[in-house]
Order: structure tokens, then sequence, then C-alpha cells
């Protein structure tokens, strides 16, 4: 016979049993609870970054690159521009497999399973090459590779709706010169990866460059770009424009003309200088090779830069406007002062001649001038002290920077006068012994066109923000360097040398007109002399000077007596006075008796 249960033990057995189950269950609601708490804490409040960590995985941020302001000539027209342009480029890592996928441009729905040959096809027809160089270029296990460089906004926009995994669009810029050699040494280049190598692109980078912004987007893992997810932009701001003083048609007609001359006569290089008279205002540079700044390697380097501000050259005879100045300015002399000028003239122990035979003549000094004679300018130049010579050089700008604003500008060459030996205290009276540049003899021209008040030679006008707003470059203030009396003595004797002397060359029917001629030695590389250097400055109209013309040819071949730049001189200054409207002369030259 079994014994008894007893009911103690089984009351026990059974709380023993529920107490189990009790701690089993809160067990498992504790663990419950930690993953909750865990699984809040990463997908909520991500403590440990892991969900911004799969953000950025997905994130793509690529620069947009600012527009370079664009340089314009003095109507606004752009000689230089930049244009938006894209580096179709590749992340291979992504562009694997047989078929991918793309989004539809107009719906924004997925189409699944387009065939890799199929995509390769798309943009072999887009991008015009062929499918095995696409192949080449897009598969493989590169993070980056180029699959096509600058291509428009409409291509870009095609390659893209293709939806080929890893193939993306890099913004970028292309700098364009749409009148190609048009003041090309003036506007300077750019090299190929973007940087301002001379020119204006070069000194004023400043200005022209803007600051870049960016676009951020989220791609899949498929390379594909995801519709309506994190997209941020902060927008470029584009760089000013900066408009110049310079003519474009002008240019252009002077670049021609000088060109054209320097072939004639077969010289290393010529240029041609315009200022406007009453402002400073550069409205022509010309040389007569100027590189093509869309190409500028095709340009010889030492062409490459402006020539009419980098190149220093003794200028011959137009300086003798100095002297002549000085001794009016001093009242040494007056234009009708008379000197009996021999064939040959020494003083401290230097004799001087003149380019032509004569015996003892009778002129007066607007003769001297007239006639470019040497003897008769060191006779007036030497009541000068040495002092007096080189301080009114200096008056002049002669050996001052002119600073107009272009990489390689010279000052010229004028040694102080204690360093002056016997003969150079005098031949820097009819412009040897020093140098300038063919924009200071212009700017000495303007200083007597413009009564006897020199300026700052004015290349920028004005620099231009994006939105249009102009900030004009203020014109510095003038100085007078003679009286209002002396310049129009000045140009007088100017006229005079035009109607009665060396510059009727460039004489003008429908305007009067002052000029003067310059011949001088070129110095060769080697030492010496080998060739010259032939100028003709003028002004006109003289009765009321408005612009003021320079043409400049170094070492022409054949005879000097045949090589006439005055012929130059004459078509530019034709072209900008009737292109500017300027009503021709109605009264008759004036000039003064140049024998007596």
């Amino acid at each position: 016979m079994a014994p008894a249960e007893n009911p103690n033990h089984e009351s026990l057995r059974v709380a023993l049993g529920a107490t189990r189950l009790r701690v089993g269950l809160a067990f498992v609601l504790i663990l419950l609870l930690v993953l909750g708490v865990r699984l809040f804490q990463v997908q909520a409040l991500d403590f440990d970054g892991m969900a911004q960590a799969g953000l950025n995985k997905r994130l793509v941020t690529q620069e947009v690159p600012a527009l370079r302001g664009s340089i314009l000539d003095d109507e606004g027209n752009e000689l230089a521009h930049t244009v938006q342009r894209y580096d179709i480029v590749v992340d291979q890592t992504l562009s694997g497999g047989e078929t991918f996928d793309r989004y539809d441009a107009e719906t924004d729905e997925r189409v699944e399973g387009i065939p890799m040959e199929q995509g390769f096809q798309e943009l072999s027809a887009i991008l015009g090459q062929d499918v095995a160089a696409l192949k080449e270029a897009i598969l493989g296990d590169a993070k980056f590779a180029f699959v096509a460089r600058s291509v428009t906004p409409e291509v870009r926009n095609r390659v893209l709706a293709v939806g080929m995994p890893g193939v993306y669009a890099d913004p970028t810029t292309v700098r364009t010169y749409p009148s190609g050699a048009v003041a090309g040494s003036i506007l300077g280049f750019m090299s190929g990866d973007g940087r301002p190598l001379s020119g204006l692109e070069l000194t004023q980078d400043e200005q022209l460059t803007g600051t870049a912004g960016s676009r951020t987007f989220e791609i899949g893992g498929d390379g594909i770009r995801i519709p309506y997810a994190t997209n941020e932009d902060v927008p470029a701001e584009d760089g000013q424009s900066v408009r110049t003083t310079i003519d474009q048609d002008l240019q252009y007609f002077a670049q021609q003309t000088i060109a054209a001359q320097v072939q004639d006569y077969n010289a290393e290089w010529g240029n041609i200088v315009v200022v406007e008279a009453k402002t400073g205002a550069i409205k022509a540079m010309a040389e007569s090779t100027t590189p093509d700044p869309n190409d500028y390697a095709a340009t010889d380097p030492k062409f490459r830069e402006p020539l009419s501000v980098t190149a220093a050259f003794e200028p011959g005879s137009t300086t003798k406007l100095i002297t002549m100045a000085a001794g009016l300015e001093q009242g040494i002399i007056e234009p009708t002062s008379r000197f009996e000028t021999p064939p040959t003239y020494t003083v401290d122990g230097q004799t001087f001649k003149d380019a032509f035979e004569h015996g003892t003549e009778k002129r007066t000094a607007a003769g001297v001038f007239a006639k470019s004679m040497n003897t008769g300018t060191v006779m007036i130049g030497e009541q000068l002290t040495k002092q007096e010579r080189y301080d009114w050089l200096r008056k002049f700008g002669i050996g001052e920077p002119l600073n107009v604003g272009l990489n390689g500008e010279t000052a010229g060459i004028l040694p102080t006068p204690d360093s002056w030996d016997e003969r150079q205290q005098y031949t820097v009276l009819f412009g040897q012994g020093l140098a300038q540049t063919a924009l200071h003899t212009a700017m000495v021209y303007q200083t007597v066109a413009n009564d006897g008040v020199r300026l700052q030679p004015r290349l920028i006008d004005a620099y231009i923000d994006p939105d249009g707003t102009e900030h004009k470059v203020p014109q510095a203030e003038g100085t007078r360097v003679v009286s209002e009396d002396t310049a129009g003595k000045l140009q007088k004797m100017l006229e005079t040398v035009t109607v009665e002397g060396s510059g009727a060359s460039g004489a003008l029917e429908e305007y009067r007109v002052g000029a003067k001629t310059g011949t001088a030695e070129a110095p060769g590389a080697s030492g010496g002399y080998d060739g010259y250097t032939l100028s003709y400055a003028g002004i006109a109209p003289i009765e009321d000077p408005q612009y003021v013309v320079v043409v400049t040819l170094q070492r022409p071949q054949g005879d000097l007596y045949y090589l006439v730049p005055g012929e130059s001189f004459q078509k530019v200054m034709k072209h900008v006075l009737n292109s500017n409207n300027v009503p021709p002369s109605t009264g008759k030259p004036e000039v003064y008796p140049v024998v007596y």
C-alpha cells in the first residue's frame, strides 16, 4: 500500500514552479527591455553615430566652381569670358555587373535590369566615343577616372540620364577669348589647370576670381543618385568683371596696321599706342605679333607680353619735345629764337652732327625742331644744367613706372646725372643714352596735348559685380608739367614739324596734325648697335587735341630714308578720329617760321 502524499510537499512544488516561471518571465522582460533601449539608442538617439556614418557613406559632395569674371572692352564687349562645362568622371568600383537600374528623368520611377551593353551604346552616341574606349574608361577598380573632359551642360544632362552606375559629372569652367588675338598680349592667358599666367588675367586675378560653392547629395550602393534624399547646395559667388579702356575695333585695326608694316619692312617687331589726351585712357596698345589666348603656346614667348610696356629702347628725336619744353618753360628760348647751326657742333670736346648734310643754316628754335637737328638741340639744351636736364625728363615720366596694371612693365632706364659721361650729358637731349617704352613716349605727348597736364595712363575703367553694380576706378589727379602757354607753343611747334619738317608723312587732309619723328640706334645683344628704332608720335586735331598715336618699328630693314612709320600713324589716327566722330578741322595750319 503506497504512502499518502504530503499536502505540504505538493504546495511547495507548485510554489517553486510558479516562482521559476515568474523569474524566467522577468528575465525575458528585462532582456526585451535592454534590447528595446538599445534599439531606441541606435535608431532614435544614435549615440554612436551609426546612422550618420551610414549617411556619410551615401553622401557625395561636389565643388561648384565660381564663374570667373569677364574682361570687357570700353563698350562692354567681352574680350575674355568663362563658360560652364563638366568633366564626366567615374568610380569604377561601382560600375561592374551585367545590368543596372536607373531613375526615369520624367517620372522619377526606378527602371530595373538595363543591360550594361545598352548603357555603353547610349554613352557612345552622346559622347562620340567608341564603345571599346568607354569600357576601358568605365570598367576597372579605380575610385576615380575621367570619361570625358569639358562637355557642355546639355551633354552632361544626357550622360547622367543614362544612369550608368558610378558615372558622375564634375562641374568645371573653360576660359574663352571670343575675339581671338585681339588685345591678346593685354588680356594674358590661363594655364590648362586654370592658373592665370600673364596680362590682366594675372594682375586682376583677385577681382576676377569668385568663391566656389558646393553641392551635396546621396547615392545608393549601386552608385545611383537617390531622389528626394539629402540635397544641399551652397551657391558659388562669381567673380567681378573688369572693364578696360580698350576700344576693341580700334585695337584690331591697329594690330592689322602695324603687322602689315612690320612685314613690309621686315622689322623685328612694331607697336602702336593710342591714348585719349584728356583722360589718359589707353584706347589701343597693338603689337605686330599678338598671341591668341585660346592657344598662347603657338606664339613665341618673347611676343606674349605687350612690348608697348615691357620693351625699353632709345627713343631718339621724339624726346626733343622735352628739351624744347624745358627751354620754353625756363625762358631760355621762344619758338622764333634764332640759331646759326653749323654742319657739326662741338661742346666740351664732344662733336655732334645731324642726320643730313648741310652747311651753316639760320634756323629758329621751331626750325631746329622741325628739321630734327641734333646740333641745334644741343645748342639749346646746353643752356640747362645737367640736373635740370635730368629733372625735366623725370617730370615727363621718363625713368618712372607707369603702373597700368600689367605684369612685366618696365620703368625704362634713366641714369642719374652724376653717372653721365661727357657725351651722355648731351645725347639725352635728343633721346639717346636713356631708354623708355612706347607708352612712355605716348604719355609725353599726352602731357603736351592736354595743355601741359600729365595724367596717369589708364587701362582699367571699372569693376562690375555679378549683379551689374559698377565700381569706377577713380582717375588720379593730373600733374602740371608746363604752363598752358608753353603747351600751346609746343603744339604749334609740332604742327610746324608736320607742315614744314620731317613729320609730313603723317599729315591728314581733314585734320590738323602735330607730330615728331624719331630715329635711334638699337643696341645689339652682343654689344654695340645692330639696327635702328624708328618712331612717329603725334596728336590731333591740333586746335583741340583729342588723341595721341605713337608708332614704333624695331630694326626695320632697308634705306632709312624710305622707311616711314608715319604711314601707320596716318591710318590709325584717321580711323580713331573718324570712328569717334571728331569734327574735321576748319582752320588752316598755324606754323612758326623755320628759318630767318
